[in-house]
C-alpha cells in the first residue's frame, strides 16, 4: 500500500480548514433542505455552479428533505436506481426528473 503524501504543518492546517468548512457548508445544505428555505430544484440548480453542493452524497440530501426519512430515502433512489454512493454532480437528467417527482420540487 501506498504512504500517504508527507505534508508540511502548514499544508495540513490548510486541509483541515479546508475540510471543516466543506463540511460546515453541506451541513448548512442540509440544513435549509430540512427547514424548506431551499428546495430540491434549487440544490440542483445550485450543484451547477457550487462544487461543495455538488460533492453531497445524493443519500445525505434526501434524508434531509422533510417527511423522508432514512429508510424512505433508500427506498426512493432504489426505485430510481441511484446507487448509494451516488454524489449529486453524479446524477443524470432522468434521475434529477425521477427524483423531483417522488419527493417534490
Amino acid at each position: 500500500m501506498a504512504e500517504p503524501p508527507q505534508l508540511t504543518e502548514e499544508q495540513r492546517r490548510a486541509a483541515l480548514a479546508k475540510a471543516g468548512e466543506v463540511r460546515r457548508r453541506r451541513a448548512e445544505v442540509k440544513a435549509k433542505l430540512k427547514m424548506r428555505s431551499l428546495s430540491l430544484s434549487q440544490l440542483f440548480e445550485q450543484a451547477e455552479t457550487d462544487e461543495v453542493v455538488a460533492g453531497t452524497k445524493v443519500l445525505a440530501v434526501l434524508e434531509s428533505l422533510p417527511g423522508l426519512g432514512k429508510v424512505r430515502a433508500r427506498k426512493v433512489m432504489e426505485e430510481v436506481g441511484i446507487a448509494d454512493s451516488r454524489r449529486v454532480r453524479g446524477l443524470g437528467a432522468q434521475q434529477r426528473a425521477a427524483l423531483l417527482e417522488r419527493c417534490g420540487g
